[in-house]
C-alpha cells in the first residue's frame, strides 16, 4: 500500500485502486456524496434531532466475460448500493457509524459479484468538518450466520393472476386499492389476450410469440390502471417489492433467460404464474377468474387462493 498521506483522505475509489490485490483487477462501481439526514449518535445531543450523513461506497465486482447485451440483471445494479443504506438506516436507530458501515458491507458483499466493498461514513453537522469511518471488507468476511440473518429478511411477495375478465371487470380499481393497502410487495400476472396471436408451428418461435402476447396484455392492464407498472427483469421486480411499487410482470425476458425455467407451455400463463411465485417464495397466489377449475392443475408449495370475478373484494371473507 502506498504511504502518501493524501491517500488517506482520497476518495475510496482511489483507495481501491492503490490497494489492489496483486495481480488480480476488478470492476469497480461507486457512489459518491450519498447524503441523507439520520438520527444517530452516542451522546445525548443526537437523540431526537437528525443530522446530515454521507454516504461514500466503492464497489469490486467480479469482471464480467460474457457479452453485457445492455441486460442490467448481468451487473450489480446502484440500486443495490442504495438500497443496502436505506435497509440499514430503517431497521434501528445506531450508535456508531461504524456498526452502520459494517452492516452495509456485510449486505453489499451478499451480491455475487461482489469481491470487496469500501465505505466511508462522515457525519457533515458536528463540527467545522466532516467526522467520519472508513471500512474496507471482502466476502471472505462474511460468516454462514451473517448471510443467513441478512437473507431471511426479504420480503415475500403476493402474487395476482388477473384473467381477461378480471381485467375488464368494473372491481379492478377495487382490487388494486385492496392490494396496495396490504403489507405484501404485489405483482400482478396476466394471461394471454383474447385476440388471435400467429400460430407458427414451431416450439421455440411459438413461445416467443405467446410471451410476447401475454406481455401485450399486460401494457393492456398497465392502460386501465397507472398504479401497475410493467418490469421484464428481477432487479426491476427486487426494486418493486422493496419500495411499494405494484408489478405488471412481463415474463419473456426472466423465462426466455431461466436456467431452471417453467416446464409448462409458454401458453399456460397461470402455470408460469405459478412457477414465479415458487422462483419467488411468494406468501401467495390469488387467482381472480371465472372459474375455480382454472387453477386446479397448479401444484407447489405457495398458498393459492381463488377469487370469482364477480367478488366485490379481495380480503379473505370474500
Amino acid at each position: 500500500m502506498s504511504k502518501d498521506i493524501h491517500l488517506a483522505f482520497a476518495h475510496p475509489a482511489e483507495r481501491a485502486e492503490v490497494t489492489a490485490q496483486g495481480t488480480l483487477h476488478y470492476d469497480r462501481i461507486s457512489l459518491r456524496d450519498h447524503i441523507v439526514d439520520v438520527e444517530i449518535g452516542a451522546f445525548q445531543a443526537e437523540r431526537g434531532t437528525t443530522q446530515r450523513i454521507q454516504f461514500n461506497v466503492v464497489v469490486e465486482v467480479q469482471p464480467i466475460e460474457d457479452p453485457l447485451a445492455d441486460d442490467v440483471d448481468t451487473i450489480l445494479s446502484y440500486d443495490r448500493i442504495t438500497e443496502a443504506i436505506a435497509v440499514e438506516l430503517a431497521d434501528e436507530r445506531l450508535n456508531l457509524l461504524e456498526t452502520l458501515a459494517e452492516r452495509i458491507a456485510d449486505r453489499i458483499l451478499l451480491e455475487p459479484q461482489a469481491v470487496r466493498v469500501f465505505v466511508r461514513i462522515e457525519k457533515l453537522d458536528r463540527g467545522p468538518g466532516a467526522l467520519g469511518v472508513e471500512i474496507v471488507r471482502d466476502a471472505a468476511h462474511l460468516s454462514p450466520e451473517i448471510v443467513e440473518a441478512l437473507v431471511d429478511d426479504s420480503p415475500k411477495p403476493r402474487l395476482v393472476f388477473l384473467s381477461n375478465a378480471a381485467i375488464n371487470s368494473p372491481h379492478l380499481g377495487g382490487w388494486i386499492d385492496w392490494l396496495q393497502a396490504q403489507a405484501a410487495p404485489v405483482i400482478l400476472c396476466v394471461g394471454l389476450p383474447e385476440i388471435d396471436r400467429p400460430i407458427t408451428g414451431h416450439a421455440m418461435t411459438q413461445r416467443r410469440i405467446d410471451l410476447l402476447a401475454i406481455e401485450q396484455n399486460g401494457w393492456r392492464l398497465a392502460a386501465r390502471d397507472f398504479r401497475c407498472v410493467v418490469v421484464d427483469s428481477r432487479t426491476e421486480i427486487e426494486w418493486a417489492m422493496k419500495n411499494g411499487q405494484i408489478s405488471l410482470w412481463a415474463p419473456s425476458k426472466i423465462v426466455l433467460d431461466a436456467v431452471d425455467g417453467p416446464q409448462s407451455a409458454s401458453r399456460d400463463a397461470l402455470a408460469l404464474a405459478g412457477w414465479l411465485a415458487q422462483d419467488l417464495q411468494a406468501e401467495e397466489l390469488l387467482v381472480i377468474t371465472d372459474t375455480a377449475s382454472a387453477v386446479s392443475d397448479i401444484s407447489g408449495n405457495v398458498p393459492l387462493r381463488h377469487i370469482s370475478v364477480s367478488a366485490h373484494t379481495l380480503s379473505p371473507d370474500a
